[in-house]
């Protein structure tokens, strides 16, 4: 994998977390919580859609590099949607502890 992809899926994981408090300001974990929170995801939520992605056409005709225009936005969109629902499981998940 590519450190680059890596970062990019990180940082819009981070930005999809903080979205995602803002939006559900039920479970939100603050800042810092929802970027680590959105951190987490984004690297797992990028992961995955790259390794559904691997297969296809596309990816194997993309270059080595991995900087293309397709691999940059499939990055974001992985890293932000991974990030934003991992942050609502774990605002979830402290919501329903703290009421027990």
């Amino acid at each position: 994998m590519n450190i680059t992809v890596l970062v990019i899926q990180l940082i819009s994981g981070a930005v999809g977390g903080n979205v995602a408090g803002a939006l559900l300001s039920k479970f939100n974990l603050g800042p810092v919580g929802n970027s680590i929170a959105g951190i987490i995801g984004g690297g797992l939520g990028g992961h995955l859609l790259s390794m559904l992605t691997a297969g296809s056409s596309a990816a194997a005709a993309a270059p080595a590099s991995g900087l293309d225009i397709g691999s940059i936005l499939s990055s974001v969109a992985g890293g932000g949607v991974g990030g934003a629902i991992v942050m609502a499981i774990v605002g979830l998940l402290k919501q329903k502890f703290a009421k027990a």
